[in-house]
């Protein structure tokens, strides 16, 4: 899996619409390409008067009107010594909120220092809201890895494992099953700020799906739009690993461990692949698992406590009755698997 953590240019800011952000560049073309690191944003404040060691490069700063007010007390040459010295720290950029009227020393101080100066309608409050809600949601970690993202009765299962294990084929039968496919081969990932990931497929390959013996085809035009989904949140990673005969594998369900992708933990499981295993039940069966889960309901550990309970009730030196059925039913599990 490879990730990264994301920054933006300043001209994003000009072309996004979703956020309603009604800015307009004023001056400073050159200032388009610097980059913003930071969702935080910042108002210069006390860096007006000379006092700029809070002051943090790569954020945006916005200047309402209290800030220009300020400007306008000072003479012009004052105005262009005070700008000078913000302006030699590496900000991102300058805007001007509530549709004020821009005072040329500060047109000037842009210009000279290559920053891109912009202007907005709306109050600096509610900029900073919405600008904030942007940057939240374009600066995040990202990555992508080789695997499949399929939509289970609302639950997004991501399924890994090496090449040629059989992923793409069961990602098939799921989908005949009624299922949704959102990537094969290569999922990308974002981490979202509610503090999740969710995938998505690459513009290329979107919709189809590689089988070994058949080649490429596209789930949406076999099945109907309903079949795929443009992205959905990863909630549960499912490795599928091919069958070792001597390996112990979990047969309880109380060793579910955690994937950390790009930095979102989500929770994991190993399930091992071999001829007649029903892995599209398998993969349902866990999804459906994954959501009794949410309610609250742990079907392995209600057990584990079931029997835990059961053996300290019992007389000392005797085997509940419960406990007799449930080494026999594991007796006959282990010969099933050999």
């Amino acid at each position: 899996m490879t990730t990264s953590v994301t920054s933006i240019s300043v001209s994003r800011l000009l072309e996004e619409s979703l956020f309603d952000l009604r800015l307009t560049l004023i001056t400073g073309q050159q200032g388009l390409d610097h980059r913003i690191s930071s969702a935080r944003i910042q108002k210069p404040g006390l860096a007006l008067t000379g006092f700029t060691e809070h002051l943090h490069p790569e954020r945006m700063q916005v200047f309402g009107n209290t800030e220009l007010s300020y400007l306008r007390t000072l003479t012009e040459e004052q105005q262009r010594d005070v700008l000078k010295k913000l302006f030699e720290s590496e900000l991102a950029c300058v805007v001007v909120t509530k549709d004020l009227d821009i005072p040329a020393a500060l047109v000037e101080g842009c210009e000279k220092a290559r920053l891109a100066l912009m202007k907005t309608t709306l109050s600096s409050s509610a900029f900073i809201s919405q600008v904030q809600a942007f940057l939240e949601e374009a600066l995040t970690s990202t990555g992508t890895l080789h695997g499949v993202l399929v939509d289970v009765y609302g639950v997004g299962v991501l399924l890994m494992g090496k090449s040629g294990i059989g992923k793409s084929e069961i990602a098939l039968d799921l989908v005949m099953h009624g299922h949704r496919l959102v990537a094969d081969d290569v999922v990308n990932l974002i981490r979202r700020k509610e503090g999740h990931v969710t995938g998505h497929g690459t513009e290329i390959i979107r919709h189809h799906m590689e089988i070994r013996g058949l080649g490429i085809i596209n789930i949406k035009d076999l099945f109907g739009v309903a079949a795929v989904r443009e992205a959905k949140k990863i909630e549960l990673v499912v490795e599928l690993v091919e069958w070792e005969g001597r390996k112990e594998y979990d047969r309880l369900g109380m060793d579910m461990g955690q994937m950390n992708i790009v930095g979102v933990e989500v929770p994991h499981s190993v399930v091992p692949v071999r001829p007649g295993r029903n892995m599209t039940t398998i993969i349902e069966v866990a999804a459906r698992n994954h959501l009794l889960k949410l309610q609250g309901h742990h079907s392995a550990q209600e057990f584990a406590d079931r029997l835990s309970e059961k053996i300290a009730r019992a007389r000392p030196g005797s085997v509940p009755r419960d406990t007799e059925e449930v080494s026999h039913v594991g007796s006959r599990v282990e010969e099933d698997i050999e």
